[in-house]
C-alpha cells in the first residue's frame, strides 16, 4: 500500500502545482487587463472635449 500512497500524493502535488501555475497566470492577464482599461480611461479623459 505504501506505493499506492506516494502515487497518490505525487499527483496530487503535480495537480495543485498545476493549479497553483494556472491561479498566476490568470492573475497576470487580470492585472493585464486592469492596466489596460486604465490607460483607455485615462487616454478618454486627456482627449476628451471641453
Amino acid at each position: 500500500m505504501p506505493d499506492a500512497d506516494r502515487e497518490r500524493e505525487a499527483r496530487r502535488l503535480a495537480q495543485e502545482t498545476k493549479n497553483e501555475r494556472h491561479m498566476w497566470w490568470w492573475l497576470a492577464y487580470f492585472l493585464f487587463g486592469i492596466h489596460i482599461v486604465a490607460f483607455v480611461m485615462i487616454y478618454a479623459v486627456m482627449h476628451a472635449p471641453k
